[in-house]
C-alpha cells in the first residue's frame, strides 16, 4: 500500500520507510535505497527499519500469502497482536445511507436506502504499531464493515493510493524481496532499482501518496475493480472512492512538526464534537477499461456516481481490543457486488487471514 518532494520524481524521499531517493546521475536516473519500506495489498508500502541482510530466502513450500506476510514481518518486524499491514489504527462506528443512484447500479442490500450500521477502522499503512502519523510515503486507510439486514456483513477496504504499485500478488512479493535485498551498501543497480525499471508504475504510485492534515480530510481509493449487478442483471465494473467533505494535505515539513499520533488524536477530537462525513462514490469503468491490473488507473474523465453518505459518530469503546478482533476482507461481498478478474482481492484476503491467525495467537 510517498510524498514527492519533487513532483517529477527526480528526488523522492520516502522517510522512515522505502527511503528511496531517485537522483540524477550523469545521463540517467538511479534509485538509491537509503533505508526501508513496504506495504502491500491489502493495502500499501510499509514503515520500519530494513534488516540489512544481503538477501532472504523464502521457504519453497510457503504459499504466496504466507510469503507476503513473512516479508512484511522481515521489513517491519514482528509485533505480536498487531497486523502485519496497517498495524496502527482506530475503530469508529456510524451509519451509511445509500443514494437512489446506488440502487440503480447494484441490488446489494447496503444500497437499499435504509440506515446501515457500520464499523470502520482508520489506519496508517505501516506494519509498525507506533509509526509517526506524519511519515511520508505511507498510505492511510479506512476499512468498513457494513452490518446488513439479517445479520450478515460485507467489507470494503480502501487506502490513499490512487493506484497500487503492482498488479499481482507475485509482483508484490517480488517488490518486498527487492526491498529486503537492497540495503544501502548494495551495488548498483540494486534489486529495487531493477524492479522499478521493470515496473514503472510502482514509483509513480508511491509518488501519489500525500500527507493528510486529518484522517477526516483524506480521500481513500478502492484500488481493485468490482462488478456491480443491478436488479435487471446489468453489470458495471467500478472502483470505489471515499471522498471527504474537504481534501486537505500538508507538506513533509509541516508533518514533521506534528505529534506522532496527530491523525488519531484529531479524529477522536473531531468525532467528539460532531459526526465525520464522507461520500462513498463509484468510478464507472468504460467497456474498454481493463479491470485486472490495480496498477493501471482508469482515465480521469470516467463518470463518478455518488453512492451515498457515510456518517461516523463515535469512537468504539476500547478501540485497541476491538480492532484486534476485527478482520476486514476484500472478498467478503454480498449479492449485487462481485469480484472482477482482478487477482489482488483474493491474495489480500488470504494474506490478511494469515496475519489474523498469527496476531490472534
Amino acid at each position: 500500500m510517498c510524498v514527492p518532494i519533487h513532483r517529477d520524481l527526480d528526488s523522492i524521499m520516502i522517510n522512515h520507510r522505502l527511503f528511496v531517493r531517485l537522483e540524477r546521475a550523469p545521463g540517467k536516473r538511479r534509485a538509491v535505497a537509503l533505508g526501508s519500506c513496504a506495504k502491500g495489498l491489502a493495502k500499501s508500502l510499509m514503515y520500519g527499519s530494513l534488516l540489512l541482510a544481503p538477501a532472504w530466502v523464502l521457504a519453497d513450500n510457503a504459499s504466496l500469502p504466507t510469503q507476503i506476510v513473512d516479508l512484511a514481518n522481515k521489513v517491519d518486524g514482528v509485533h505480536p497482536g498487531f497486523r502485519a499491514f496497517h498495524a496502527k489504527g482506530l475503530v469508529v462506528e456510524g451509519t451509511f445511507k445509500a443514494s437512489p443512484d446506488a440502487a440503480r447500479l447494484s441490488r446489494a442490500a447496503l444500497f437499499n436506502g435504509s440506515s446501515i450500521p457500520v464499523t470502520a477502522r482508520f489506519s496508517d499503512g505501516a506494519g509498525v504499531p507506533n509509526v509517526p502519523d506524519g511519515t511520508p510515503a505511507m498510505p492511510r486507510g479506512i476499512a468498513i464493515k457494513y452490518h446488513l439486514p439479517g445479520g450478515a456483513d460485507t467489507d470494503m477496504v480502501t487506502n490513499s493510493f490512487k493506484f497500487f504499485p503492482v498488479g499481482s500478488g507475485e509482483d508484490f512479493r517480488d517488490l518486498l524481496l527487492a526491498i529486503v535485498a537492497s540495503p544501502p551498501t548494495a551495488p548498483h543497480p540494486t534489486q529495487l532499482e531493477q524492479f522499478f525499471a521493470s515496473h514503472p508504475n510502482a514509483p509513480k504510485a508511491i509518488g501519489s501518496l500525500p500527507i493528510p492534515d486529518s484522517f477526516a480530510d483524506e480521500e481513500y481509493h478502492g484500488i481493485n475493480a468490482f462488478i456491480f449487478v443491478n436488479k435487471s442483471g446489468q453489470r458495471q465494473a467500478v472502483r470505489y472512492v471515499i471522498a471527504p467533505e474537504k481534501l486537505v494535505h500538508i507538506t513533509a515539513e509541516e508533518a514533521a512538526k506534528q505529534s506522532a499520533d496527530y491523525l488519531f488524536d484529531d479524529l477522536a477530537r473531531r468525532i467528539a464534537q460532531k459526526p465525520v462525513v464522507f461520500h462513498l462514490k463509484a468510478v464507472l469503468a468504460d467497456p474498454s477499461d481493463q479491470t485486472k491490473d490495480a496498477s493501471q488507473p482508469w482515465p480521469d474523465e470516467r463518470k463518478v456516481v455518488d453512492l451515498g453518505v457515510l456518517t461516523l459518530t463515535k469512537v468504539a469503546p476500547n478501540s485497541l481490543e476491538a480492532q484486534k478482533k476485527l478482520l476486514f476482507l476484500p472478498t467478503n461481498l454480498t449479492a449485487g457486488i462481485e469480484l472482477s478478474d482482478d487477482p489482488l482481492p483474493s491474495v489480500r484476503t488470504a494474506a490478511y487471514s494469515v496475519s489474523y491467525g498469527r496476531r490472534s495467537q
